[in-house]
């Protein structure tokens, strides 16, 4: 058991009989009253974010999610097809509950899932991925003022913002947390 003041963020509690992952937390003390914690609780199976006020004496059971690497292989109508790395089983994961995370898988690509009973529960693909930039304007020469940036679609169909010299057909580095541009790889 876990009590509110002990919500941190990233910790999965069971809230109101379903799963939630603490998105915020924050530990308040008024002038006048008693202390409360007011958290935003984001459910794990509809994606939904809520903010609730608790007491800091409120006490939830604590879930402990397992973490293994799969391997992307297709899309299809079913939805994204994965392969553990392990047992070579396949499991499909609906579209809806992939979310931002699709934007960045590439075939045979290796993705962490955090599973619980035997559900994967999310997807997380790696902190940085290169892709190839396969739309973008050229750079309008004159335009170099400091951090001026322009439109790219990568190959996954995402279209990000990248600084003016970067071409079609490059291979850049992304941030899959923020969804920018880093480097050129």
């Amino acid at each position: 058991m876990i009590s509110a003041k002990q919500l941190r963020q990233g910790t999965i509690i069971k809230y109101n009989n379903q799963l939630h992952e603490v998105v915020a937390a924050g530990h308040y003390k008024p002038g006048k009253g008693g202390a409360f914690v007011r958290a935003k609780l984001r459910n794990v199976a509809t994606g939904s974010i809520i903010s609730e006020t608790l007491r800091p004496d409120d006490t939830f059971e604590q879930v402990y999610i397992e973490q293994q690497q799969i391997q992307f292989l297709y899309k299809d109508d079913m939805g994204y097809c994965f392969m553990d790395e392990t047992t070579f089983e396949q499991t499909h994961i609906p579209a809806e509950k992939m979310g931002q995370v699709a934007d960045y898988l590439k075939d045979n690509m290796t993705i962490t899932a955090n599973v619980f009973n035997g559900e994967i529960l999310t997807v997380t693909p790696p902190v940085h991925v290169t892709m190839k930039i396969i739309r973008t304007e050229p750079g309008a020469r004159g335009n170099t003022v400091s951090g001026a940036t322009k439109s790219a679609t990568l190959e996954t169909g995402k279209i990000i913002k990248v600084p003016l010299f970067v071409a079609e057909g490059e291979l850049v580095k992304i941030d899959t947390r923020t969804g920018e541009y880093i480097e050129r790889a």
